[in-house]
C-alpha cells in the first residue's frame, strides 16, 4: 500500500511538471508580446515547439531524477537537478526545431523566456510546499526549552540554525561573530547581535540558557574567554566537534558536546604520514606491553588501524586486559588482525620469553611502567624492578629474538630527574641506547610530558575533587606541566617509531607548558562553577620528587628537528657499557636484598644529574606569594 502511494505521488509530480510546459511556453509568448494577444502567424510555431518540448522535457525530467526526492524535503540538490533537466531538455527541443523547421516563426526571446518560466513553475511549488509543511510543524510543536546564542555566523552556524529551526530543539536568540560586516544582518531570520569579544555584554542583555560554539578552528584563547563569560552568568556552553573528531563538515544537534579540557589547551591538530605508518605496521606482529594502561590501550587502538597481522596485548592487570581486549575485538572491520590478550608481568623472565619464543614479534611497543612519582618515592625497589629491570629484560629478549624495532615510551621526568620515577626511566633510556649499538634490533625512545586524563594524573583528581564540591588541591601556584591528549601522544609515538633507525631519543613537541593553577580554574569553570566563589583552590606544597617545572631536554643534549614538525631528536650521550652493566648488577643485587639506601646511592652514581627535590611547604608558598605582592 505504501509503495503504491509513493508511485502515485511520483506520477502526480510528473504530470504537474508536464502541465507547466505549455503554461511556461504560453507565458513566455505573452511576455514577448507585451502581455497582449499573440499574433496568429506565431501559433503554428508555438504548437510545433510545444510538441517537441513535451517529448524531450518529459524524458529529461525522469532521467535527471526529479522524482527521487520528496517535495516535503525539497532542497538545493533538487533545484540543481531541475536546472540540469531544463537546460538539456530545452537544448534538445531547440536542436530538433532547428533541423525540422529552421526555428521559423519562433521568436528568439522565447528561447530565454520559456526555460525561465518553466524553472519557476516547477521549483516554486516544491519550495512552497516544504515551507508550508515546516510552518505547520513549527506551529504544532511546543515552544523550545532553551534559548541559544550561537557563536559564529559562518557556514557551520548557518547549518546549525537551520537544523535548530527544523527540530525546535532550541530557540535561537542571535549570533555573535567577529566579522564586522555581519553585525546587524540576519541568517534565517536570526540576527548577528555583536562581536565575540563582547559576548559578556550580550549574555547580560539577553536571556540566554545555552551558548553554542559553531567555529571548528576556534583558538583556545577565544574558547577560554567564552567559557569564562558563560561561567560568570551560570550558562551552559556547548560546541560542535572539531574536524579531527569527525570526517565531514555536517552540523547536527546530536553531535553537540560539552567543552573538553583539550579544547582549552590550544593544541594544533597533527598530520601523520600514514604511508610510513602502514609500512611500519601493516602485516607485522606487534607486541604492546602495558596494553591496558592509558597510553598502552591507545597504542593498541591506533596500531590496529594499520592492520598488523597479530596484535599481542601484554598486561598484568586482569581487568584492564579484559577491558582493552573487549574494546578491540568488537571492531569487526579489523577481523584480519589476530588479537592475543596475555596476562603477564614484564618482570617474569620465563613468562615473557615464552611470548617472544612463541609469537616472534617484529615490533615491541613498551609502555609498561610505574609512573606515579609520590608512590614510587615510597616504593623505590618496586619502581626500579619494573622500570629498569623489566625494561632491561624485555630489551634483551627483543635482541635475542631479532625483533626489528623496540620502542620505549619514556617521560620528560627523565630529564634532570628529581624523583626516583624519572631516574629509573632515564636509566632505562641509557640502557636501550647502549644496547642498540650492540645488536641488530633498532632501539628507539620517545619522550614526552603529561597526557590529559591518563590514569593517576592531575586531571582525574581535579575532576573527582570538583564533583565532591572541592576544594581542588594544587601543590604550588607556579607549578607548570606540559600536556597533550592521549591520542595525540600515541600518534606521535608511532610516527617517531616509524622514522627511527635505532639509538634515537625522539622528543615530542609539547607546545607551551600549562600552569596547574590555571588548569584547575579552567576545570572548575568547565564544570559550571566559579573558581572565585563556588569551589576554592587549596595549595598543599610540593610532594617528594616533584619539580616546579618540567624539562624535555638535558642541558648536554643537543637536539635537532626531524621531517615531522612535532617531533625533535635529542642527541644521545655515550656511556661506558661495561661500567654501566656492572653498576646495573649492583643495583639488582641491592634490590634483591631490599636495601633501598644502597639502590638510591648507586642510581645517583649512574645518573649524576639526579638531584632529589625538596618538598615545599604550604607556609613557603604563602610566604613566596606575600613577598611577590610586597615587591
Amino acid at each position: 500500500m505504501k509503495f503504491t502511494s509513493l508511485l502515485a505521488n511520483r506520477w502526480l509530480a510528473l504530470l504537474h511538471d508536464i502541465a507547466w510546459i505549455p503554461v511556461a511556453l504560453f507565458v513566455g509568448y505573452w511576455v514577448r508580446f507585451n502581455l497582449d494577444v499573440i499574433p496568429s502567424i506565431y501559433w503554428e510555431g508555438f504548437i510545433q515547439f510545444l510538441i517537441a518540448a513535451v517529448i524531450f522535457q518529459t524524458v529529461c525530467f525522469w532521467y535527471f531524477g526529479l522524482y527521487r526526492g520528496i517535495w516535503r524535503f525539497a532542497s538545493i540538490p533538487d533545484i540543481f537537478r531541475i536546472i540540469k533537466a531544463i537546460i538539456v531538455g530545452v537544448s534538445l527541443t531547440v536542436l530538433c526545431m532547428f533541423f525540422l523547421y529552421r526555428l521559423e516563426n519562433i521568436p528568439r526571446s522565447i528561447l530565454v523566456l520559456y526555460p525561465v518560466f518553466l524553472f519557476l513553475g516547477i521549483s516554486a511549488p516544491r519550495l512552497l510546499y516544504r515551507w508550508f509543511k515546516d510552518q505547520r510543524i513549527y506551529m504544532n510543536q511546543p515552544p523550545a526549552h532553551k534559548q541559544a546564542l550561537i557563536v559564529g555566523a559562518g557556514h557551520a552556524g548557518n547549518m546549525l540554525v537551520r537544523e535548530i529551526l527544523r527540530t525546535n530543539e532550541f530557540l535561537p536568540v542571535g549570533f555573535v561573530d567577529d566579522d564586522a560586516h555581519k553585525k546587524g544582518r540576519e541568517i534565517h531570520g536570526v540576527r548577528v547581535l555583536n562581536s565575540i569579544e563582547n559576548i559578556q555584554a550580550v549574555l547580560e542583555k539577553y536571556e540566554i540558557d545555552v551558548v553554542i560554539i559553531c567555529i571548528r578552528n576556534i583558538s583556545a584563547g577565544v574558547m577560554r574567554s567564552i567559557l569564562r563569560a558563560c561561567s560568570n552568568q551560570k550558562i551552559e556552553c556547548l560546541t560542535i566537534p572539531s574536524l579531527t573528531e569527525v570526517n565531514d563538515d555536517n552540523v547536527d544537534i546530536s553531535r553537540l558536546r560539552n567543552i573538553k579540557l583539550e579544547d582549552l589547551l590550544g593544541r594544533e591538530s597533527i598530520k601523520l604520514d600514514d604511508q610510513s605508518l602502514h609500512n611500519f605496521i601493516d602485516g607485522e606482529c606487534v607486541l604492546v606491553t602495558g596494553a591496558g594502561g592509558s597510553i598502552g590501550s591507545e597504542l593498541c587502538r591506533q596500531t590496529l588501524e594499520y592492520a598488523p597481522k597479530k596484535l599481542i596485548l601484554l598486561e598484568q592487570n586482569e581487568f584492564n586486559l579484559y577491558t582493552i581486549s573487549k574494546d578491540l575485538k568488537k571492531h569487526e572491520i579489523h577481523g584480519a588482525t589476530d588479537i592475543i590478550p596475555l596476562l603477564r608481568d614484564v618482570r617474569d623472565l620465563s613468562a615473557i620469553e615464552e611470548v617472544f619464543s612463541r609469537y616472534r614479534p617484529n615490533v615491541v611497543l613498551h609502555a609498561a611502567a610505574y609512573k606515579h612519582v609520590p608512590i614510587i618515592e615510597d616504593n623505590i625497589i618496586e619502581g626500579v624492578k619494573t622500570n629498569i629491570f623489566g625494561t632491561k629484560m624485555l630489551a634483551e629478549l627483543a635482541a635475542k629474538y631479532s625483533v626489528d624495532k623496540f620502542v620505549m615510551v619514556s617521560t620528560d621526568k627523565a630529564v634532570n630527574p628529581t624523583s626516583m620515577m624519572g631516574t629509573t626511566k632515564r636509566t632505562a633510556e641509557i640502557f636501550c641506547q647502549a644496547l642498540d649499538a650492540k645488536t641488530s634490533t633498532q632501539f628507539i625512545t620517545t619522550r614526552f610530558g603529561n597526557v590529559i586524563d591518563s590514569t593517576g594524573s592531575v586531571v582525574p583528581l581535579f575532576r573527582e575533587q570538583i564533583q565532591k564540591g572541592g576544594p581542588v588541591t594544587v601543590t604550588h601556584k607556579d607549578i607548570s606541566r606540559y600536556f597533550m591528549s592521549i591520542p595525540e601522544a600515541v600518534s606521535l609515538i608511532l610516527q617517531a617509531a616509524s622514522m627511527g633507525e635505532g639509538g634515537e631519543i625522539f622528543v615530542l613537541d609539547m607546545g607551551k607548558p600549562v600552569k596547574i593553577y590555571d588548569l584547575a580554574r579552567q576545570m572548575i569553570r568547565l564544570s559550571g562553577y566559579d573558581p572565585d566563589h563556588d569551589i576554592g583552590i587549596e595549595f598543599i606544597g610540593l610532594r617528594p620528587g616533584e619539580k616546579l617545572h618540567e624539562e624535555l631536554f638535558h642541558e648536554s643534549e643537543d637536539y635537532t628537528g626531524t621531517k615531522h614538525p612535532k617531533i625533535l631528536l635529542a642527541e644521545s650521550r655515550k656511556v661506558d657499557w661495561d661500567s654501566f652493566a656492572l653498576q646495573l648488577d649492583d643495583v639488582l643485587h641491592a634490590c634483591e636484598q631490599r636495601k633501598t639506601d644502597i639502590v638510591i646511592e648507586l642510581l645517583k652514581t649512574m645518573i649524576p644529574e639526579y638531584v632529589a627535590s625538596q618538598p615545599v611547604s604550604v607556609d613557603d608558598i604563602i610566604e613566596d606569594s606575600t613577598r611577590n605582592i610586597i615587591h
